[in-house]
């Protein structure tokens, strides 16, 4: 379960119970999301994936939250998923039939989330996820498989410099899908997309940061669970962003995501302009923008209603 934690008092809901996860809060307006299996180098079992999705969705609707920052206990950031419970279920079941393994009298929810695989927000709950607000990787080591298809779709990569990266899937058989392939494409192109995919290469963190995928490298940790220097960068520009207007940053994200989506840059401003924009125009964190630049003082922010 989530580690007992201290609230700050401005949480309106305690945050929902999430196996082999640690839950803090150690900023303000910022989640710190740590994965805890760190002998099994973080792998994520399938009941996991369903909780984190619903710890994402308390995030999104916790107002006063305005960051989350995701990384991993140990020597790893996320190895991906856990094979051993994979081959179990793949021994255990004579059909690889989902829906029939879902309509099974007296199934278990978390033996039905075990026939699912993943929630709609994909592997972690999130390499799928559209989301509201922004989440930053801080990846201490290993990012490989499920862990790198959610480092693909997180807001931000902070990398230690002995981060590793990759998509094995296919050199056990298997493929990258929670999300991550089209999203590669998008990011890296065509060529580097398919030399990671289809080859099963490992990559190193400056390598990733020249391609596009992480945003800064950290000296410090990566091999050996030196992990306190990735993730004090990756709350550092957490923090910058929760400075920043909590309306804007929603709004700003989701412009982003309407290219990200493969909308073009026409229909996606006008539908910026006629939706979300509409929203927050005359709201009191766009007019106490205005002011305090006028008056030249340093705004402050009123939790984001959207």
């Amino acid at each position: 379960m989530s580690s007992p934690t201290q609230l700050p008092p401005s949480i309106t809901t305690p945050p929902p119970p999430v196996l082999h996860t640690l839950v803090s809060f150690p900023r303000p307006h910022i989640l710190l999301v740590t994965l805890n299996r760190p002998q099994q180098l973080n792998a994520i079992p399938r009941p996991q994936h369903f909780a984190l999705e619903r710890l994402w969705d308390w995030f999104d609707a916790e107002n006063s939250l305005r960051v989350a920052v995701i990384t991993g206990a140990g020597r790893a950031f996320c190895a991906g998923a856990d094979l051993k419970e994979w081959d179990d279920i793949n021994s255990s079941s004579p059909s690889s039939s989902s829906s029939s393994a879902q309509k099974a009298v007296g199934d278990t929810e978390e033996q039905r989330q075990r026939a699912k695989r993943f929630p709609a927000g994909g592997f972690g709950g999130m390499s799928n996820r559209g989301g509201l607000k922004p989440i930053i990787a801080a990846v201490n080591g290993p990012c490989f498989g499920g862990g790198m298809e959610m480092a693909i779709n997180c807001d931000l990569v902070v990398a230690a410099a002995g981060a590793k990266f990759g998509l094995p899937e296919v050199t056990i058989g298997v493929i990258a899908l929670a999300g991550a392939l089209p999203r590669l494409v998008r990011s890296v192109g065509r060529q580097r997309a398919a030399e990671m995919a289809l080859s099963g290469k490992t990559y190193g963190a400056r390598e990733m940061l020249a391609w596009g995928l992480v945003n800064e490298v950290v000296e410090g940790g990566g091999k050996g669970g030196g992990n306190e220097a990735v993730v004090e960068a990756a709350l550092k520009w957490a923090q910058r962003i929760a400075g920043n207007s909590p309306d804007s940053v929603i709004v700003s994200r989701e412009g982003l995501k309407l290219g990200w989506e493969g909308v073009g840059p026409e229909q996606g401003t006008d539908m910026l302009l006629k939706g979300w924009y509409r929203q927050i125009e005359k709201g009191e964190n766009a007019v106490e923008g205005v002011r305090s630049f006028v008056e030249r003082r340093k705004p402050v922010w009123k939790d984001s209603k959207l």
